[in-house]
């Protein structure tokens, strides 16, 4: 900035008040004339401040930390650029609030991508046949097929219902369980497969499942 420009700023600003503002624009003006000193008390007063404002957006510590920091480096940096001295303090908390923003809004973007990530691997990594739809459609199949051998004869329930527990079952064992000779489990067994098959059958809500 040219030296006609900075002095009638210079000479407004020493006629104004002591507030915060007239400070961060006297500092802007000193350091660009190589006055470092009144910029280091700017900096002791205004992070308390910045901090704050950070803060109140939401952000962590460490990332209030790495804002406030990065402000003052881009206000250093950016300095001989400032056209008005007496707009650093505003530019500096509208700055260091939308850097929160945009910081927390990337905090919960990301924890929204990794939760979903998760729940994808966990979805991925789970046999089929334990996943939660899988559970609640298997559980309510063998609800409605249990209610269907409750409505068979008594003595198709206790046969059924015996043969069901073993892969492979010992007719001896059901025969001496059921009081039945052995020849007949077989045929018994197939005529009770057939009435819980029609039963089945003719139920709507089965043939959708």
């Amino acid at each position: 900035m040219s030296d006609d420009l900075v002095e009638p700023v210079d000479t407004a600003l020493r006629n104004q008040g002591e507030g915060l503002a007239d400070q961060a624009a006297r500092a802007v003006l000193a350091y660009r004339e190589g006055e470092r000193a009144p910029l280091a008390a700017l900096v002791h007063v205004m992070t308390p401040l910045l901090w704050h404002t950070v803060r109140a957006q939401g952000t962590d510590k460490e990332q209030a930390e790495d804002i406030v920091q990065n402000v003052w480096l881009t206000l250093v940096r950016d300095i001989d650029q400032i056209r008005d001295p007496r707009a650093t303090l505003q530019w500096m908390l509208v700055t260091a609030k939308r850097s929160a923003w945009r910081t927390v809004r990337r905090s919960r973007d990301e924890q929204v991508r990794q939760t979903n990530d998760e729940h994808a691997t966990e979805w991925l990594t789970t046999p089929a046949e334990d996943r939660p739809d899988s559970v609640a459609v298997r559980t309510e199949r063998d609800e409605a097929l249990w209610g269907h051998v409750s409505a068979l004869p008594d003595r198709c329930r206790k046969l059924l219902g015996l043969v069901a527990m073993v892969e492979r079952p010992d007719y001896a064992v059901v025969s001496q369980a059921l009081g039945m000779p052995v020849g007949s489990i077989g045929p018994t067994r197939g005529r009770c497969l057939a009435k819980l098959r029609a039963s089945l059958t003719a139920d709507p809500t089965w043939s959708l499942s």
